[in-house]
């Protein structure tokens, strides 16, 4: 870590001394405060979508013009002071970065053109990558320069499963083929016992990523300044967390905000038409095993089977919202923001899943072969680099954000309790 130490007495810089940055100089409660400011920091934020840090004049504006900030200490107007000295350790405890939700109320009210909201979205960035496990993976997602090894490897592994299939059905006890009632299925190439095998491994550590991640984010929580000294929770863990699910799934923290309403449509649309699909994942997943599926299991179900009904309403939900949301930063960047290659992973990787997919089910409708297996292999090597790299992706910030919002929840944070400033 690059730093710089500086020494702050009460009400500004020494006079002697030259600081990094002309800024109000942070204090705790009328005390100096020892800064350690990491230049290192500075810069990843810059490049990661924070480049209009520095125009802050700490007017406190956008906090005014927050409709989710908390009455006591609010945001973001701290959160940009400590950006500005490089305050990488308060600002990755923080649970108030992730209490934004990015919908640029405070930077379209900012006198000075500065961007809070795309200042947090990077920290938000910084934060994943920091708590990430383990860490290269983080690294290779945040930089574009990393994409071939990230498709490679589910492509190669992929590739090697369905070409010694036969020999690891053989070694697993899956010795009789699957799937030859089923007509023109895709068991023959990608077998529905090696398909489920492969991903189901393949999730396991992903979510052992996850846990990882998450249980170092929430020990780092734990530590953050805005909850004062001593805090006592105000709700139990389950209570919380209850709480917060029925705003998630309400999406009331979107509908707040006046700048960008869209925003809150095309998030709607993606995260419920996830929902559908994972429903239907599923369903395919134990469908040999499940009583809700009635008679012999046929997969890829029939077209006016209710799972694929309810597949294609899910995907063309998710894709409806995807398009709505390129669309929104290609044409109304100015209202949602600055969107730095973090931000476009997440989009195209879900755009290019769904795309495929849909591909894919034409292409077998119409009995293309094998043109179909060729869709097919690329539709599941994007679902690999989506599901298996979301810890490390923008696609991790509904772990993250739900773990802040429980633990401002418990401690009353979102109902303006904390420290004061």
């Amino acid at each position: 870590m690059e730093t710089s130490e500086i020494t702050v007495p009460e009400g500004g810089s020494d006079p002697g001394e030259v600081t990094p940055l002309d800024i109000p100089s942070p204090s705790t409660n009328g005390r100096p405060l020892r800064v350690d400011p990491d230049l290192g920091f500075i810069r990843e934020l810059t490049r990661s979508g924070g480049d209009s840090l520095k125009k802050c004049m700490q007017c406190g504006n956008c906090s005014a013009a927050c409709p989710l900030s908390p009455h006591v200490n609010p945001f973001p107007r701290k959160e940009m002071a400590w950006a500005l000295w490089g305050m990488k350790d308060r600002l990755l405890t923080d649970p108030d970065v992730w209490l934004c939700h990015h919908c640029n109320d405070c930077s379209t009210n900012c006198p000075r053109q500065t961007r809070p909201g795309d200042v947090l979205g990077a920290v938000r960035q910084q934060c994943i990558r920091h708590y990430a496990f383990p860490g290269f993976l983080a690294k290779w997602v945040s930089e574009p320069k990393y994409i071939p090894i990230l498709l490679a490897i589910p492509a190669i592994l992929l590739g090697l499963a369905t070409r010694y299939r036969e020999a690891i059905g053989d070694f697993l006890g899956f010795s009789v083929p699957m799937g030859e009632t089923i007509v023109y299925s895709f068991a023959p190439m990608f077998p529905h016992w090696l398909l489920n095998s492969f991903f189901g491994l393949f999730t396991v550590l992903a979510l052992v990523g996850v846990v990882i991640g998450v249980w170092r984010f929430s020990r780092g929580l734990k530590r953050s300044s805005v909850w004062g000294r001593n805090p006592e929770p105000v709700k139990g863990v389950f209570a919380s967390l209850g709480s917060v699910l029925l705003k998630v799934v309400n999406h009331d923290r979107f509908t707040t905000c006046d700048t960008d309403h869209s925003r809150s449509i095309s998030h709607f649309f993606v995260f419920f038409g996830f929902l559908a699909l994972t429903v239907v994942t599923i369903m395919v997943i134990t469908g040999p095993y499940n009583p809700l599926i009635r008679g012999d299991f046929v997969y890829p179900f029939s077209l006016w089977s209710p799972w694929k009904l309810l597949a294609n309403i899910g995907g063309l939900a998710v894709l409806a919202g995807v398009l709505l949301m390129i669309w929104e930063r290609l044409y109304f960047g100015h209202l949602a923001g600055t969107s730095s290659y973090f931000d476009w992973l997440l989009v195209w990787s879900i755009f290019l899943v769904v795309a495929s997919g849909f591909a894919t089910e034409i292409l077998h409708m119409l009995r293309m072969a094998p043109h179909r297996h060729v869709a097919y292999f690329i539709h599941l090597v994007f679902v690999f680099a989506l599901l298996v790299y979301l810890p490390y992706s923008k696609f991790a910030h509904m772990l993250y954000r739900t773990t802040a919002m429980v633990m401002a929840e418990r401690y009353g944070r979102e109902a303006g309790k904390g420290a004061e400033s």
